[in-house]
């Protein structure tokens, strides 16, 4: 079945359904991906009626949660740091939280511009991930680099004792090819540099230390000012849709589509943020995802922040919001934008792989089940 063909058949599937009135709780990872409810903001839909024509996933894995005493490692899989501070706020920052720190050999490395070759970089990771009473890896920072350590990662290693592994911008790259290849939930999340926040390190200790089950919203703060201004969501196509969660840095996503390192995303609920591109970059990303299937094959899309994304020179450009609709509108999947995702100080800790329902209206974001084990 065509791209164009599948997608009238998911509508007109979700349509069906939902006039029916029936609502579906279709699980991840069973081959069932989830659904969207597209034109009927009430309704949730199931895709699963599609799901024969997608590859099938990985069975889920969820890492132990994180514990108060528990070792965290802190490594570098991709730009270097440039202070020894840096790396002492980190740690500090973790050992806030109540974690045992441990710090890779090369996180202070230096070649070129990242933080270590690529074999010292590897090795960091690799020897985290094979020791036993490491129970989390923290990324210290994106830049670039972490796709270029793909083909070295111990993935049998993952698979043998799985961990909590967070991060974000770069490690897009990361994040999405262990889920691919082990089915491990892996986390976008603050990395060590991030400023944890009030918000931030709630939403942390939320998913991974609680493993609640909870919705993500953006908070409503007035502030100085007689309404509502900071951290608005901007509805394109109310619906409301559930899928696995699945997505990352526009910019790093797309550059690692097409390899062995993509997890399937037939009927997922895609998310994506970015930092610092001009909006016909942004264009051409999404025109990217469009060209590869992943836009017309989602059940929903979530577009956090393009944080100091604008229209560069010249006098003409479209809006971020006229691009998401131009890209989006004819689909009939939930989509929003600004969800607390991205290169922000207060962000969300989300779970790359679970179960979750989006409601594009409200802008919230639903965990179905415990984020951790």
């Amino acid at each position: 079945m065509d791209g164009l063909s599948r997608r009238r058949f998911l509508r007109s599937a979700a349509t069906g359904i939902a006039g029916a009135g029936l609502v579906s709780a279709s699980g991840f990872p069973g081959g069932d991906s989830g659904a969207a409810a597209g034109a009927n903001p009430g309704a949730v839909a199931d895709a699963g009626a599609v799901a024969d024509a997608a590859p099938s996933r990985p069975a889920l894995v969820k890492p132990e949660r994180l514990r108060a005493g528990d070792t965290v490692a802190v490594v570098n899989p991709a730009g270097a740091l440039y202070s020894a501070t840096d790396i002492r706020i980190v740690v500090e920052r973790l050992e806030a939280l109540g974690l045992r720190v441990r710090t890779g050999e090369h996180v202070l490395s230096r070649h070129a511009y990242f933080a270590g070759t690529d074999q010292e970089r590897a090795e960091d990771l690799n020897r985290m991930l094979r020791d036993p009473s490491v129970r989390g890896i923290v990324a210290t920072r994106g830049g670039w680099g972490s796709a270029r350590i793909l083909d070295q990662v111990d993935y049998d290693a993952i698979r043998a004792d799985p961990k909590v592994m967070v991060g974000y911008s770069d490690v897009t790259a990361l994040l999405n090819a262990v889920h691919q290849r082990t089915g491990l939930v892996t986390y976008h999340g603050p990395v060590g540099m991030s400023p944890f926040t009030e918000f931030t390190a709630e939403h942390f200790r939320r998913v991974l230390f609680d493993g609640e089950a909870y919705t993500l919203e953006n908070p409503v703060r007035v502030g100085n000012d007689l309404t509502h201004t900071a951290d608005r969501i901007l509805t394109l196509t109310p619906g409301v849709a559930r899928g696995p969660l699945l997505g990352g840095n526009l910019t790093v996503f797309t550059s690692i589509l097409g390899s062995d390192y993509v997890p399937d995303t037939t009927g997922c609920i895609f998310f994506t943020e970015d930092i610092g591109e001009e909006l016909y970059r942004v264009d051409r990303m999404l025109t990217q995802l469009a060209l590869n299937g992943i836009l017309d094959h989602m059940a929903g899309f979530a577009f956090g922040r393009c944080t100091n994304c604008g229209p560069g020179g010249g006098f003409a450009s479209f809006t971020l919001e006229e691009l998401l609709a131009q890209h989006t509108g004819h689909l009939g999947v939930p989509v929003w934008y600004g969800s607390m995702i991205g290169h922000i100080p207060d962000m969300f800790t989300l779970p790359v792989g679970l179960e979750v329902e989006v409601d594009a209206e409200a802008g919230t974001l639903t965990l179905l089940e415990a984020p951790v084990a």
